[in-house]
């Protein structure tokens, strides 16, 4: 809050104090150069002033520019006048005052080093400090000099060729600032500028100033300078607000796939909105600090990240209209942003150090090209979109068309065509106004998807439910009592649905019983049905059959061809003297009076045709106990990763539990897996019955 206060204070004092004033031109000792006469004032050098291309050459003795010196003769270089037109802002950032460049005064097409020159006759009060605060507005970095002295740079020039930086204020203390002023002391100003090969291809009337330079009194200087940085982030102010719309949409899109896994719509919205915001923070950093390069942004953002972007556009809207069976889409997409990546990277002279103009050149034109491979395929899209779905293809054609513009805002600027607004001074381009319509379009598409997924995910949910309740209805009671034998059976899915199945069926006539119990792989509702199947296909079979082979055989045959549908499955028949026919298909051999019985090993059911089964058969005495166990008791695992395992399994047993004791036990230590017990118990009441 301090420092807005100090702001506005040293504008108030710019404002009333001084003012801005031009004094008349005198003649320049060469007497083709033009003084400018500072009083008490600050004062923006419009010029003329002195121009010419190319470099200097350095001075032998000094190793100095040559072209700096304050006697240099440069009355043969060309006049050039700062002064901007009434209103006139820069059409790509709309800084105001702007100018145009070398290229626009008879220079085209030329990029790298060249000059400036004016000289300043500084009469000023004793004691009164100066500063000159640099053009807002410039390509692409300068050194400056006053009479033979380096003041200053923006850019690299340790390096060769110089690093370069988006243009910003910065301040400068010429030799007058360092002690009280000399009366008529003469100062001569020279600007060395380098401009690089892709500036020509960014923007238009390109080149060294776009704006004057400013000279004068040192608080006057200091408030102007922060008036321009506040100008400078009034203009992008709405970038700083795009930044945070696509976070929230990012950011929203990736919260949605916890919701659905199914819909990878969200994943490919979150990556390219989240993408997008990344473009708009580099583009913001790289405008307002030093931290990177614009060469390192165009590598960026031409190379990693706007094709990114495109290709996540394409997908979105692939996958948002359902156009599957076009499964060319995707492997378009993705080409094109591979040859955009090569050739935004290679193609705007970027490396033209490295790199031929002419292979540059050709790269630019395939830049060209992969711009309008994806507006069209982008529309192909939407055309496509709007064929199947109407509404929503047709909310998605306006930003589609607004995108284009977008992606061509340059070329259309050198048409003649500016494309770009600056209501309130805040910059707003028709990419960011295409921007904002996707980003509207896309929420109210969302908020439509999400109702639609939300009615799904509710007939999902009663579907579960009514399939819980067809699996309560096909499982047998939980106590049966039997002539000779007691049942206990419990039942405890991982799920709403469960995977495991039994069923206990007394033969009607000969008073044996036949239990099947078995486990189908996975869980959840496709788990269920198969389950279903299974159980109808038991109850069919026992009707003609209730031998355990056969049972095997015909479960086995119901599930080959059924993709991966497999299950373990162990069946016996107890007949009405204890005798006991088992056969296994690749499940947990039951346990009798709390010790495993030895049996073979066999595949499950449904993966070989035909498949043989380990079979045995025993004798139940009366008091003996056989308990028809699940997978998931001894696979119940703790919060610290331990298998409940088949030692604590027996450990248990030894206690003698119920079925419903056992499945708590298991239950309580971890469930991971669906849990069933069947407990049978032979009575004496079987031989009284025989006899």
């Amino acid at each position: 809050m301090a420092r807005r206060f100090l702001i506005l204070f040293f504008l108030l004092i710019a404002i009333s104090c001084f003012g801005w004033a031009q004094a008349p031109a005198a003649a320049s000792p060469s007497g083709n150069s033009e003084n400018v006469t500072l009083g008490q004032s600050v004062v923006p050098l419009y010029g003329p002033w002195k121009f010419t291309v190319g470099d200097s050459p350095l001075d032998p003795a000094t190793h100095q520019p040559l072209w700096a010196e304050p006697g240099f003769d440069d009355s043969e270089w060309e006049n050039v006048d700062l002064t901007p037109k009434e209103g006139a802002t820069d059409p790509l950032n709309g800084i105001s005052g702007y100018v145009p460049g070398w290229t626009a005064k008879g220079h085209p097409g030329y990029w790298g080093y060249a000059w400036y020159r004016i000289r300043v006759r500084v009469e000023d009060r004793p004691g009164q400090r100066l500063a000159l605060a640099g053009p807002s507005d410039f390509d692409d970095a300068y050194q400056l000099f006053a009479n033979g002295r380096l003041l200053g740079s923006y850019g690299d020039f340790a390096s060769n060729p110089p690093g370069i930086y988006y243009s910003q204020p910065v301040l400068f203390s010429p030799p007058a600032a360092d002690s009280p002023a000399k009366q008529g002391q003469t100062l001569v100003l020279a600007f060395r500028f380098f401009m690089e090969p892709n500036t020509l291809t960014g923007t238009v009337n390109s080149g060294g100033f776009h704006g004057a330079p400013v000279f004068g009194d040192q608080a006057a200087i200091l408030a102007n300078y922060q008036s321009e940085w506040i100008e400078s982030f009034r203009i992008s102010a709405y970038g700083f607000v795009e930044v945070v719309l696509c976070l929230a949409i990012g950011l929203g899109a990736f919260c949605l796939i916890f919701f659905d896994r199914s819909d990878r719509v969200y994943l490919w919205i979150g990556i390219t909105f989240l993408t997008t915001a990344v473009v708009l923070a580099v583009n913001i950093v790289a405008s307002f600090t030093t931290t990177l390069t614009i060469a390192s942004t165009l590598v960026l953002n031409n190379g990693l990240f706007n094709p990114i972007s495109a290709l996540g556009w394409a997908m979105i809207w692939w996958l948002w209209f359902d156009l599957r069976r076009s499964a060319w889409i995707p492997r378009v997409a993705l080409l094109l942003a591979l040859l955009g990546a090569v050739s935004g990277v290679f193609g705007q002279d970027i490396w033209y150090t490295l790199i031929p103009h002419s292979v540059s050149t050709a790269l630019y034109a395939l830049l060209i090209a992969v711009r309008i491979g994806n507006t069209a395929l982008q529309l192909w899209i939407v055309y496509k979109g709007i064929r199947l779905h109407g509404i929503e293809g047709g909310l998605v054609l306006f930003p589609a068309l607004l995108s284009i513009f977008g992606r061509f805002f340059t070329e259309f600027q050198y048409v003649g065509l500016n494309l770009a607004w600056f209501p309130f001074g805040i910059s707003v381009g028709i990419s960011q106004i295409a921007r904002l319509a996707l980003i509207v379009v896309i929420v109210l598409l969302l908020l439509r998807r999400l109702n639609i997924s939300l009615k799904r995910q509710r007939q999902m949910a009663l579907d579960v439910k009514q399939a819980q309740e067809v699996q309560q209805v096909i499982l047998p009671p939980a106590r049966m009592t039997l002539p000779g034998l007691e049942i206990e059976s419990e039942y405890r899915p991982a799920m709403e649905v469960g995977g495991d199945f039994f069923q206990i069926i007394p033969h009607p006539t000969d008073g044996s019983v036949l239990i099947v119990a078995g486990d189908v792989a996975g869980k959840g509702l496709r788990a269920g049905m198969l389950v279903a199947l299974l159980v109808g296909a038991i109850r069919t079979a026992v009707r003609f059959n209730p031998d355990p082979r056969v049972m095997l055989g015909e479960l086995n045959q119901r599930l080959i061809g059924r993709g991966d549908a497999q299950a373990t499955c162990l069946a016996l028949r107890i007949y009405a003297n204890g005798s006991v026919t088992l056969v296994n298909a690749g499940h947990l051999p039951p346990y009798l009076n709390g010790a495993p019985l030895a049996m073979e090993g066999a595949l499950p059911l449904g993966m070989v045709p035909g498949a043989l089964f380990s079979s045995m058969n025993f004798k139940l005495a009366e008091g003996d106990r056989l308990l028809l166990l699940s997978d998931g008791i001894a696979e119940a695992r703790n919060a610290d990763g331990q298998l409940y395992g088949f030692e604590r399994v027996e450990q248990l047993l030894q206690a003698q539990p119920s079925a419903a004791e056992l499945a708590a036990a298991a239950q309580r230590f971890g469930q991971q897996d669906d849990i069933s017990v069947i407990s049978v118990t032979r009575t004496p009441a079987r031989e009284a019955a025989l006899a």
